[in-house]
């Protein structure tokens, strides 16, 4: 964990102390139940809570117990007792359990914790983005394909675009959180054999965790990959969003840009220098993010019934994971709620190619018209070609040719530019992602639409009849 990378609401949660916190519960937890089920004294139980329930662990003396036994969970139980203070009491801690049951229920109390903080950070980046899509619903720009000019589009559905990934994110960190929300206290082995599955059961409803079905002493590995896996996913979204950002604002492009503060230096070298440096630190930081995917998933294959290979792993991966994500999600939000926008620039882009950008709906009127595809497609390529090296304007070049004067009139080329046209169905495809109502909602509007539809397919038909 880097603290330039971090926030402290979710660095708590890996904090030494909440751990050991966790610890206490779940071994109160289970002593309690063990309490109910005659094993240990009630009385013994509730001195257990009773001195532990506000007590603040000594890290520092944990870690001295540590050094000598070199047992981690030992060294905690032996610091309870002193806190405890009373071996009547304290010898029926950890009854029947192994490690593993209070390592593994921890960290998966600890990662649904830091799944409700990144929910909580997805849902602001979801307000964010959809305030900017519906800001520039009707905005216009350009479409790129291959990082080429293709055909228009709004800055609204870009964004929109990126709501319903995030949307998407959000389900599945959903799914995770369920997944990893498991509880095993059962024995070495995971057999039972010297505790009761009521106190795993006991421990999993006090802790909001789910019973491990088969926890085989630890709990499955394939839960912690979805999870990691889960975040790798999201940080690749992230990192789309951003390197569209990071585009937009190249010098050469210049339709949105990330928020340049009073004060803010571009570069040590250059004054003029605006950067994407937001932007760009979040493309690192989800490639970091999903280099923890791999070893959770390596993780998946352990020895027989336990090992600890895993262990290591998770230190490391669990918090700076979570971590990460949580700034990155919190850094993006930042600069979808501030972006700057540049509508004229995006229609300067737009108009830069002479109106090639409308060349599929010259080629789709040409086959209207009779012509084979093969010989639209010529037609229209060979008066594209020269304005690509800027030799005229596509729509005057269209009307000096003799081939597509035959089949368009100067007023029906004319019609073929028009923008309006490629935005037609934006309203459609706000509605299907934040269910935005739309034309077509009324069942008197969608048999309208069903007519017009119709007619518009019976007018090709007669169109094209007569070449047949």
């Amino acid at each position: 964990m880097i603290p330039r990378y971090a926030r402290p609401e979710m660095v708590a949660i890996w904090e030494p102390q909440n751990r050991f916190r966790i610890w206490f519960e779940i071994e109160a937890h289970a002593t309690d139940e063990l309490a109910n089920l005659g094993v240990v004294p009630k009385a013994a139980a509730a001195k257990i809570w009773e001195k532990g329930r506000n007590a603040t662990f000594d890290v520092a003396r944990i870690d001295e117990i540590e050094r000598v036994t070199k047992h981690d969970v030992i060294a905690f139980l032996t610091h309870v007792a002193e806190i405890v203070d009373d071996a009547d009491a304290s010898r029926f801690l950890h009854q029947g359990m192994t490690s593993s049951d209070v390592l593994d229920t921890c960290l998966n109390v600890q990662l649904t914790q830091a799944a409700d903080i990144l929910l909580k950070d997805i849902d602001a980046l979801l307000a964010a983005i959809k305030r900017r899509a519906h800001e520039h619903k009707m905005t216009p720009t350009i479409g790129r394909s291959h990082g080429i000019h293709a055909e228009p589009v709004t800055f609204g559905l870009k964004l929109a675009q990126a709501y319903a990934e995030f949307s998407r994110n959000r389900e599945r960190l959903v799914a995770a959180r369920k997944d990893i929300a498991t509880c095993a206290i059962s024995g070495a082995v995971g057999t039972f054999a010297n505790i009761d599955p009521r106190v795993e059961e006991y421990v999993a409803e006090k802790m909001g965790l789910a019973v491990e079905p088969v926890s085989t002493q630890v709990i499955p590995r394939d839960r912690h990959a979805m999870f990691f896996a889960t975040l790798g996913v999201i940080a690749s979204s992230i990192e789309r969003l951003a390197i569209e950002i990071r585009h937009l604002q190249r010098s050469e492009v210049y339709e949105a840009e990330e928020f340049f503060s009073e004060g803010q230096k571009g570069s040590s070298a250059m004054p003029h220098k605006r950067n994407p440096v937001l932007t760009e630190n979040l493309t690192g930081l989800a490639r970091m993010v999903r280099s923890y995917a791999m070893p959770a998933m390596e993780n998946v294959a352990l020895w027989h019934e336990r090992d600890i290979s895993h262990s290591s792993v998770e230190r490391y991966i669990g918090p700076d994971a979570t971590i990460t994500l949580d700034f990155a999600l919190n850094r993006l939000t930042g600069v979808v709620d501030k972006l700057l926008v540049y509508p004229k620039n995006m229609q300067k882009n737009l108009d830069a190619l002479g109106g090639l950008v409308h060349s599929q709906r010259v080629l789709l009127a040409l086959t209207q018209k009779g012509v084979s595809r093969e010989d639209s497609y010529r037609l229209v390529q060979r008066n594209a070609m020269p304005v690509w090296r800027g030799e005229g304007n596509f729509l005057d070049l269209l009307k000096k040719d003799p081939e597509v004067k035959a089949r368009l009139s100067d007023a029906e080329l004319e019609s073929l530019f028009d923008l309006g046209y490629h935005l037609k169905h934006v309203d459609t495809i706000f509605a299907r992602v934040f269910g935005d109502q739309h034309p077509h909602h009324t069942a008197a509007e969608k048999r309208k639409a069903a007519v017009e539809e119709a007619e518009e397919a019976l007018g090709r038909i007669a169109t094209i009849l007569p070449h047949v």
